[in-house]
C-alpha cells in the first residue's frame, strides 16, 4: 500500500483531497502545514507528496527545498497544488525539482492520473537505480578483491622469505624482495586512496555548499609539480623518449591538488594502455573561458560501447589484456571535472588512437 502525505493550510481543502483518495488504495497522512509537512516527510518517509504552494510560515517552494537538502526525503516524488496558473510559478518549482503540477480546482480522475504517472515513473526509476547498484556490486567484487588480494600476497610472500631465509639470502636478492615489497604496498596505498576518494566524491554530488567552495578555487597552469609529475610517470614507465608536451599558461578554477589528481590518473592510463615505442602527447589550450587539457595515446583504444558503459570498478577486456587496476582512475577523472562545472570526452578508435579530454572553467585575461 502507498503511502501519501497531503500537505495543504486549508482545512476544507484538505479533507476534501483526503476524501477524494479514500476510495483508493492509499494509506493517508495529512499536514496543516509546512513545517509539520517537513516533519511527517523525515518520519514517515512517503511514497509521494501533494502540497500547496501558498502557505503562511513555510509555503511549498520551502518545503520542497527542505525535503530536496535531506537526502532520506530527495527523491520523493513531489506534486504541487495550486490556485494560480502563472508560468513563472511553474518554472520556479520545476527548477527546485517539483515532479508536477495540479492546479485548482481539479477532479479525481485527475489527481489520481497525476498520482499514477508519478509513482510508475519513481518504480521505473528505482528499478534502473538497482540495476546500477547491482552492477556496481558485481564489478566490486570481481575486481577489487584480485586488486588488493595480488598486492597483499606479494607482501606476505616476501617477507615470508625474507623471514625464513634472511641469513642466507645475498644481498641483491634482499633489495628485489625488498622492492618488491615496496612496490605492492605503494600500489595496494593507491588503491585504498582512490577507493576513498571515489567515495567522498560521491558524497560531494549531493552538498551544493562543498561543490561551490571546490569552483572557487584556482590555479596557474602549468605548476612545476604538475611538469615533474608528468615527465616522472613517463621516466618510470620508460617512456620518456615518447612524451610530447605542448602545455599553454592558463589560469584553471579548480584547486592544484584536484587538477594534479586528474593529470596522474590520466597520465596513468596513456601510458598503460598503448605501447613502448608509440607517442604519448599531452596538450593544453584555453579559448572562450574553457581550458582543455588533451591526452592522446596510440594504444588499444575504446569501442563506442564501452566509452559509454563507463563506470567505476570497471575495466574492460581484463582476461584479454590482464592490465593492473580497477578502472577507478578514469572515473575518478571525470567526476572530479563534472564537480567543478567541466566535463570529460573520449574520442578513440579501436587499436588505434584514443583521446581524453579534461573541459574545466577558466579566467582568459
Amino acid at each position: 500500500m502507498k503511502k501519501i502525505l497531503v500537505i495543504e493550510d486549508d482545512r476544507s481543502v484538505r479533507e476534501t483531497i483526503l476524501e477524494l483518495l479514500a476510495s483508493e488504495d492509499f494509506k493517508l497522512i495529512a499536514a496543516a502545514n509546512g513545517k509539520i509537512g517537513v516533519e511527517l516527510a523525515q518520519e514517515q518517509n512517503p511514497d509521494l507528496i501533494l502540497c500547496d504552494v501558498i502557505m503562511p510560515e513555510l509555503d511549498g517552494y520551502k518545503v520542497l527545498k527542505k525535503l530536496r537538502e535531506n537526502p532520506a526525503t530527495a527523491t520523493i516524488p513531489f506534486i504541487y497544488l495550486t490556485g494560480r496558473s502563472d508560468k513563472n510559478d511553474f518554472r520556479q518549482g520545476m527548477e527546485l525539482g517539483a515532479d508536477d503540477y495540479l492546479t485548482k480546482p481539479f477532479t479525481k480522475n485527475e489527481l489520481i492520473a497525476a498520482i499514477s504517472s508519478r509513482l510508475e515513473k519513481q518504480v521505473t526509476l528505482n528499478y534502473q537505480s538497482q540495476k546500477k547498484l547491482e552492477e556496481l556490486r558485481s564489478s566490486i567484487s570481481l575486481s577489487l578483491p584480485l586488486e588488493m588480494r595480488t598486492p597483499i600476497n606479494n607482501i606476505l610472500g616476501y617477507s615470508q622469505i625474507l623471514l625464513a631465509e634472511s641469513e642466507i639470502l645475498e644481498p641483491q636478492a634482499i633489495r628485489d624482495m625488498a622492492a618488491g615489497i615496496h612496490n605492492s604496498g605503494d600500489r595496494l596505498y593507491r588503491l585504498i586512496q582512490n577507493f576513498l576518494l571515489y567515495a567522498e566524491l560521491e558524497i560531494i554530488c549531493t552538498d551544493q555548499e562543498q561543490i561551490k567552495m571546490l569552483k572557487s578555487q584556482q590555479t596557474i597552469f602549468p605548476t612545476p609539480d604538475i611538469t615533474s609529475l608528468i615527465s616522472e610517470k613517463a621516466k618510470k614507465a620508460g617512456r620518456l623518449a615518447d612524451l610530447e608536451l605542448y602545455l599553454q599558461a592558463s589560469l584553471v578554477q579548480i584547486s592544484v591538488k584536484r587538477l594534479y589528481k586528474i593529470i596522474e590518473e590520466l597520465m596513468d592510463n596513456a601510458l598503460k594502455f598503448s605501447s613502448s615505442g608509440s607517442k604519448v602527447k599531452i596538450l593544453s589550450s584555453s579559448s572562450n573561458n574553457i581550458f582543455t587539457l588533451s591526452f592522446i595515446d596510440h594504444g588499444r583504444g575504446m569501442t563506442s560501447a564501452q566509452i559509454a558503459e563507463l563506470g567505476a570498478y570497471r575495466q574492460f577486456e581484463r582476461k584479454l589484456y590482464e592490465q593492473k587496476g580497477t578502472g577507478l582512475g578514469l572515473i575518478i577523472a571525470k567526476r572530479l571535472a563534472e564537480l567543478h562545472g567541466g566535463e570529460l570526452k573520449i574520442y578513440s578508435k579501436s587499436q588505434e588512437k584514443t583521446i581524453v579530454q579534461v573541459l574545466l572553467p577558466c579566467v582568459i585575461n
